[in-house]
């Protein structure tokens, strides 16, 4: 064994190191997997198909659907590495697709993201590379990982326009420890560049538009398909409880929405509020929007708690700035109070928590935002 560290931080040679790229179709994983190969890794890419197509689908920039899988296949002809397609249907539907629509029905915005990231990605197909005795899970995701003494830390990517720490807080120590994101010290028009010099098929491929399984981004479309009774019409409601309108099923609205809500008003109307409960929109102004405090619940720690005891940095969306904020906890529950006003926080979102250090914005984990 070789006392110098390979670029994936392990005391191996590369051509004594099994790694498995989780392939999607994409560019990015592409990419990836040709560096590793092209470094002397031993590579297994493997493709998961998480849905059954459909022509909307289909014809939708999305990843995980036939082409994609095609494309995951060539890439791994033109490379010459080893291919394997998982199928994790049942998986997807019960850990994520079934998860996205309960939690619209009860007024939340939900991360489904986040949720395959969670179960599918780094769970089953963690579960999956271990069997294959595969000495690192390698993703094309953008951020940045630093390994130390067997330790891996997460940090946002130095691409700002790409960075995906936040849909990755929910990371366990254990699944940090044994992935590692090639990408998260590159640019993105540095990865295409990569992928054309490859040779690769999929170096001009758009990237991936919404969420995989929601077809041109009409969610409400998909949990009628899944639960046709969610179309129930409730009231509108303005802050002082007077009735003002009438909606046509709460999956239609999320917080902060100022579009659709069909109110005639001198000022304009933000959704403030969605009571599953009564069925009820609650409206108000832009100002009502305003929250300096959260509670969060079902906490991930990728850090010593007392990192988290002085002012850290917070993102409460995923398009969000960074807020200097500072943590309470309570068991495993957190409340978060925020330095300045944030607008349109929505339950079933995550507030994941921040530090800067030498080496960049560190991830140390983070919470799901609760209703009170």
């Amino acid at each position: 064994m070789s006392n110098k560290k390979n670029s994936i931080g392990l005391n191996k040679d590369p051509k004594d190191t099994t790694v498995v790229v989780a392939m999607s179709g994409g560019v990015d994983s592409s990419t990836v997997a040709g560096i590793m190969k092209n470094q002397g890794y031993n590579v297994i890419g493997i493709t998961l198909k998480l849905y059954d197509d459909t022509k909307e689908i289909s014809k939708s920039k999305q990843c995980c659907a036939g082409q994609d899988i095609l494309d995951a296949k060539r890439v791994s002809e033109r490379l010459g590495i080893e291919h394997k397609i998982l199928y994790y249907q049942n998986k997807f539907k019960s850990g994520v697709i079934d998860n996205f629509v309960e939690s619209y029905l009860n007024g939340e915005t939900p991360i489904p993201c986040v949720q395959c990231n969670q179960t599918v990605k780094f769970k089953d197909l963690f579960k999956e590379s271990k069997n294959l005795n595969a000495d690192a899970l390698i993703t094309g995701h953008y951020v940045k990982s630093i390994t130390t003494d067997n330790e891996t830390n997460m940090y946002k990517a130095i691409d700002e326009n790409r960075d995906q720490s936040y849909f990755l807080f929910n990371t366990t120590r254990e699944q940090l420890n044994y992935l590692r994101f090639p990408l998260g010290g590159m640019l993105k028009n540095e990865t295409r560049e990569i992928a054309k010099k490859l040779g690769l098929n999929v170096a001009e491929k758009p990237d991936s538009q919404d969420i995989c399984f929601v077809p041109s981004g009409d969610y409400s479309s998909v949990i009628k398909k899944y639960r046709p009774d969610s179309y129930k019409k409730g009231n509108i409601k303005n802050l002082a409880g007077k009735v003002i309108g009438v909606h046509e099923g709460i999956i239609n609205f999320t917080i902060g929405q100022r579009r659709g809500i069909k109110v005639s008003n001198k000022e304009a109307l933000y959704v403030v509020e969605i009571n599953s409960e009564k069925n009820e929109i609650i409206v108000g102004q832009k100002k009502d929007l305003v929250k300096k405090k959260i509670k969060l619940k079902n906490l991930n720690f990728l850090c010593d708690l007392d990192e988290l005891s002085e002012e850290i940095l917070v993102k409460v969306r995923s398009t969000g700035k960074l807020i200097k904020s500072t943590i309470e906890l309570d068991k495993n529950i957190a409340f978060v109070d925020l330095s300045e006003d944030e607008y349109g926080i929505s339950p079933g979102q995550a507030c994941v928590f921040y530090s800067k250090n030498k080496n960049g914005y560190k991830v140390l984990g983070g919470g799901w935002i609760t209703k009170n």
